[in-house]
């Protein structure tokens, strides 16, 4: 129980940090993304709280700002993958035979891949040449998102499949069918409910894994792009004056963290809280 809440306090405390990002930049006055070369790394004090980065912007408010973009991101991710993931699972497992082998042996093909070398080459795919937009931190967003989507479903997937032929087994479901249900009501009303549990950890580690993916191609450039803020690009930025100004490089690096850790221990709590 200590862990979920420990978990779901320290994502709700970045979630409303997130959304209290216009009320802070109010009340310190400050641009979070108008550069102030006069004001290049200045110490943390009452007009910067923690300070400004390597061109003079206030490091707290781009913390915030890029909350909203990464938590966009992995919420997006966690959202797209679950419902993929679990429609995948429920079919293969209620249709058995040869959809069960085309599906799950999608899956087991995308598992083979290199995630992370094919993260990189599909996000250094130029969105332009397709007529869609680019430079602007929704269509990143977007773009990072979908790819994300597309590696991401496969462990929801192979979850759901397993959690639901278990259910399907049971007596409760032929007793359903011979009461007349239909095969859309024995899964929705009575396998889906069932797996929720499982579903919900793999869920909850999925936005971990949206997180440290997103900062991961927003480090290399190939995620979010200034001057709109995540944590991966405030690292990039802060990379090569990390000896010099390290606080730069600290803060993004502990919201990572703190996220990362939060999806984590709500993930755990939940594991433990199921029969």
């Amino acid at each position: 129980m200590m862990r979920l809440r420990l978990g779901l306090g320290l994502l709700g405390l970045l979630a409303l940090g997130a959304l209290l990002a216009p009320l802070a930049q109010g009340w310190l006055g400050h641009d979070p993304f108008a550069p102030d070369l006069f004001n290049r790394f200045a110490p943390p004090s009452a007009a910067h709280p923690l300070g400004t980065d390597e061109l003079g912007r206030d490091i707290l408010l781009r913390l915030l700002f890029g909350a909203r973009v990464s938590l966009a991101v992995a919420a997006a991710v966690a959202l797209g993958a679950t419902l993929l993931g679990t429609t995948v699972g429920l079919l293969a497992a209620w249709r058995g035979g040869w959809a069960d082998a085309v599906l799950m042996r999608l899956a087991d093909g995308l598992l083979a891949l290199p995630a992370l070398p094919l993260l990189v080459v599909l996000a250094a795919v130029d969105t332009g040449r397709f007529g869609l937009p680019r430079g602007e931190a929704l269509s990143d967003i977007l773009r990072i998102a979908v790819i994300l989507v597309a590696f991401g479903w496969v462990t929801v997937a192979r979850l759901s499949r397993a959690a639901a032929l278990t259910q399907l087994s049971l007596d409760y479901v032929a007793a359903a069918r011979v009461a007349g249900a239909s095969e859309a009501r024995v899964l929705w009303r009575h396998v889906l409910p069932n797996i929720a549990g499982p579903i919900a950890v793999a869920t909850a580690l999925s936005v971990a894994g949206a997180i440290l993916a997103e900062s991961t191609l927003s480090f290399l450039g190939l995620g979010i792009q200034p001057p709109a803020p995540s944590w991966g690009n405030m690292l990039s930025n802060a990379q090569e004056m990390v000896f010099s100004a390290p606080l730069a490089a600290v803060w993004p690096g502990l919201a990572i963290l703190l996220a990362v850790a939060g999806c984590t221990l709500l993930a755990d709590g939940v594991r433990r809280r199921l029969p």
